[in-house]
């Protein structure tokens, strides 16, 4: 059953606008993007409005429904009162570069800035191994659709544009974390992270988690654990969590001097925030025809001797859980000692 939508749209360039009240008719089923579509067809055509995929995967709709950061193409109409006036504003955070259309540049800018994943080796003949608890941990990170709603609602950049250009964001905090959670990276960014990128300004307050369309947990399972593990870098009382479990083969890197790229270059003189072609790949050689019992037997023997990486980094973290109860086992072991001491 469709019905009459009251909506307000604001309109405008980057030298100011206004908001436009608007009626536009409306069927059951619809989001707020089909409203837009609608009033760009029949009553607007000069409607500026970014969009490609409308189905939540590409993250171009980005826009403010009724003050909170959401896609158009996911914020359905029947989750407002029928009599309710719809606001529809460009993201706050970015500068507006006509209508409902923001420029993102800030964002690319940032993701420049990311030292990117690099191995200890090339990938030929596909030697590289993960345990699947490591693939699960930064699997959640990888459904970013790089909406940049996370990086609007963010107070730190959204009600201070001068700390722009020191601090990367949420959407970025939750790839260093990724990266640094990956058992064959061999880069150290904790550093970078803190010193160049702002990861102290956040205060965790999980707004860019409330307003996530894919539901990551931004704030839990990345920022935080980024935060404790620069922590350990530079604060650990007991200087354990320096030494046990810690990887001996990543580089520290980061920009000189708090800009640029980074002082630290692949082979070949290719900085490490660059990204290189991938290695062509390498020709399948056929193998020679066996019986089917000795390819059995050959195929289990060369599993078997293809070595599973194991993430030290998690390890380390299960170490580090395991600390408090080592800390109490030894004060209660000391306590039973002295009072043993005592009595004799």
């Amino acid at each position: 059953m469709g019905y009459d939508l009251r909506m307000r749209v604001w309109r405008g360039d980057a030298s100011g606008g206004d908001f436009s009240s608007y009626v536009v008719p409306v069927e059951e089923g619809e989001v707020v993007l089909d409203a837009i579509h609608r009033l760009q067809a029949e009553q607007t055509p000069d409607l500026a409005v970014r969009w490609n995929c409308k189905a939540g995967k590409c993250g171009s709709c980005s826009a403010e429904i009724n003050g909170k950061p959401r896609l158009m193409c996911m914020t359905r109409l029947s989750s407002f009162d029928p009599t309710e006036t719809i606001t529809v504003t460009p993201m706050r955070t970015f500068p507006v570069i006509r209508d409902l259309v923001t420029d993102v540049t800030f964002n690319y800018e940032k993701a420049r800035e990311v030292p990117a994943f690099t191995p200890a080796s090339s990938n030929a003949g596909g030697a590289f191994r993960m345990a699947q608890v490591d693939v699960e941990r930064g699997q959640e990170f990888r459904k970013c659709i790089e909406c940049f709603l996370c990086q609007n609602t963010c107070h730190v950049i959204r009600d201070h544009e001068e700390n722009k250009p020191s601090f990367a964001g949420p959407r970025f905090f939750i790839r260093y974390a990724e990266l640094d959670m990956h058992p064959l990276d061999t880069l150290d960014r904790r550093q970078m992270a803190q010193d160049s990128e702002g990861l102290g300004y956040c205060n965790i307050t999980k707004c860019c988690t409330e307003v996530c369309p894919e539901g990551i947990h931004i704030t839990d399972n990345g920022i935080i654990p980024l935060k404790e593990r620069v922590v350990d870098t530079k604060y650990d009382p007991v200087f354990l969590g320096l030494r046990i479990g810690r990887r001996r083969d990543r580089r520290v890197v980061g920009p000189a001097g708090g800009s640029g790229p980074s002082p630290i270059k692949r082979p070949g003189g290719v900085p490490v925030g660059t990204r290189v072609p991938a290695a062509p790949p390498v020709p399948a050689t056929p193998a020679p025809s066996l019986p089917a019992v000795a390819r059995s037997a050959s195929a289990s023997a060369s599993a078997s001797a293809v070595p599973v990486a194991t993430s030290t980094a998690h390890k380390a973290d299960k170490v580090k859980a395991a600390l408090p109860a080592v800390g109490a086992a030894a004060g209660i072991g000391f306590l039973a000692w002295a009072l043993r001491r005592r009595h004799k």
